[in-house]
This record gives C-alpha cells, structure tokens and sequence, in this order.
C-alpha cells in the first residue's frame, strides 16, 4: 500500500535539540510501516522551526543593519533542509538497527500557489512560538505582525496560508518511490511559490503541510493518507461536556461537525479539511487521524479516526 505520513509539530519539537530527541521516537512507528510492506512518503510541519529562523534573521537585523533581509520562502527552504537532516538520519539509523536495505532523502520541495488567492488578505496560519497577550501586544506594536490566541495555549504569529494546487517535485517523488527509495518531501507544507513563464517565484506564506500532504497524496495516486498529531481519535465537543471520540467519519459527518464548530481552527479544522479533500480525490482513497504511536494500529483499523468517500 501507498502512504503518505504527515507528521504533526509534536514529532519534532519545539527546539533543535528537542527535535534530535523526539524525531528519533518517531523514525520508530514510521519504519514500522516499512517493515510491513508499505511504500513510504514522509511530510511534516515546520511552524515553530520557520518561525525561529524568520525571528532569528529579523533581531540579527536589528543590531547589524548591514544584515540582508531573508525572505520567508527561503526561511521555509532552510527549515526543510534541517528538519530533513534531522529525520532522514533517524529513519536511516532505525532501518539499519532492523537490518532493512533502503536509502532515504530529502527533496527540498516548491508548492504551488495561486498568487491571487483570498488567504493572503486573511492571515491564519500560527508559526514560532506562544507568546503571553501583553508580549503579542508589544510585538504587534513593534513589527506590525499579526497575532491570535491558539486553542488556550496563548498566542502565536499568524501569516498567510494559501491552498496548494501543485507539487513541482512531484514526478521526481514518484520516481524515487518506483525505485525503492524512501522520501521526505513538502516539508512544512513546501516552499510556496507561483510560475511566471518558467521560472518559479517564492512568496511569503506557509502552506499548511496536511492541506499539502493531501496534494502530494493526490498527485502520487497513495491508498491512504495518515495524518498525525498528539491525539488518539478525533473528538466532537473536544474538551466539553458531551466529548465524543469518533472512530469513523463520513463526508456529510465533516460538513455538518465543521458547520457546528466542532473543530479548532488551526487544530484539527485543516486536518479535518485535507483528509476530506483525499477521500473525495479519488474513489477508494482513505485518509487516517491518528498519533503517531497509533499509526500502525491505525492502519489494521484498531484505532484512529477513518475518513473515507462512502456513508456510514
């Protein structure tokens, strides 16, 4: 079976030396996967990672003017080549521990987008990390940058996320994959850029990597699209009276839990929107919600949240 893994920002931390820890933990379940047969494409976040770049280049800048000012596509470039080295050494030690011949790397990877579209009016994807209401305040103040409160967790910068209509390194994927290599790709949902004649332009935005992942898992005609986070199952009335955790969801389900409010923005609403955007791709597609130490049960159907294109 064809899968396409999109790791969640609990996989890989909030630090690099907490990313070191923890994506070592995950090479474990992913590698998992492999060694049941499955063909393997790696995705994840990169909100916290780009985030510390973009704020690193910028108080740089500040006591050294003589500093160039980054662009933030390229800071989703240097955030996909390190969590890339981070992940792939992982998952390479873990199969060699298994004694499983494959090769594994990681394709800087351009997503395209439309450079008209409405989100770029309308900034709603969280990066860096959370600060109080009276630091956002002050930093608001002193960048003209745009913080909401994320899930009660406090708040976080928040930038443009337009959808992704296109994988640029999608046949190179896909050739990798025929060959028995395992690939890390669109990370932090691809560096966004648009075409103009024939060159690629970056644009200052973050894709949102499971609304990418989806693409990528379209475009690579996978079976299943997992998605991972810190939770077990998808739940309605989350943390209220009347939680409920769902094991199965239908497409006229999503519609009518989303229209209800059921699902965070910025949480689990564009998990919720990607793994439906899968399902409805193509007949047979299925999309999974599960965490990440759930995810070859989920696979068997033990647990996890199931989102296909068929009524319940």
């Amino acid at each position: 079976m064809k899968i396409v893994i999109a790791l969640g920002g609990n996989a890989l931390g909030n630090s690099l030396k907490e990313q070191l820890q923890l994506v070592r933990q995950s090479a474990k379940p992913i590698v998992d996967l492999i060694e049941a047969g499955h063909d393997v494409v790696i995705a994840h976040g990169n909100g916290p990672q780009v985030g510390m770049i973009n704020n690193a280049f910028e108080e740089s800048r500040k006591s050294n003017s003589s500093i160039p000012e980054v662009p933030f596509a390229e800071c989703n470039a240097m955030s996909q080549g390190y969590i890339g080295f981070h992940l792939q050494n992982a998952i390479r030690e873990e199969l060699e521990n298994r004694n499983i011949n494959k090769s594994i790397g990681t394709i800087i990877t351009q997503v395209i987008v439309d450079k008209d579209d409405p989100a770029f009016n309308n900034p709603t994807k969280p990066i860096g990390g959370f600060y109080s209401k009276e630091e956002a305040d002050r930093l608001s103040q002193e960048t003209s940058y745009i913080f909401v409160e994320d899930s009660g967790r406090g708040y976080r910068r928040v930038v443009p996320s337009p959808k992704p209509i296109d994988i640029v390194e999608k046949d190179m994927v896909t050739t990798l994959l025929e060959n028995n290599h395992l690939v890390i790709t669109v990370g932090g949902g691809g560096i966004p850029v648009y075409k103009d004649n024939n060159r690629f332009i970056g644009i200052d935005a973050v894709i949102d990597k499971d609304f990418a992942s989806a693409k990528l898992a379209e475009k690579l005609d996978a079976n299943y699209l997992i998605i991972l986070t810190a939770v077990e199952k998808v739940a309605i009335n989350f943390g209220k009276e009347g939680e409920k955790w769902l094991s199965r969801l239908d497409i006229e389900s999503i519609d009518k839990y989303i229209d209800e409010g059921h699902f965070a923005p910025g949480s689990m609403l564009p998990k919720i929107e990607a793994a439906k955007a899968f399902a409805l791709s193509k007949k047979g597609r299925t999309a999974l919600i599960t965490s990440l130490e759930k995810a070859s049960q989920g696979i068997r159907g033990e647990t996890g949240t199931i989102i296909e294109n068929c009524k319940l």
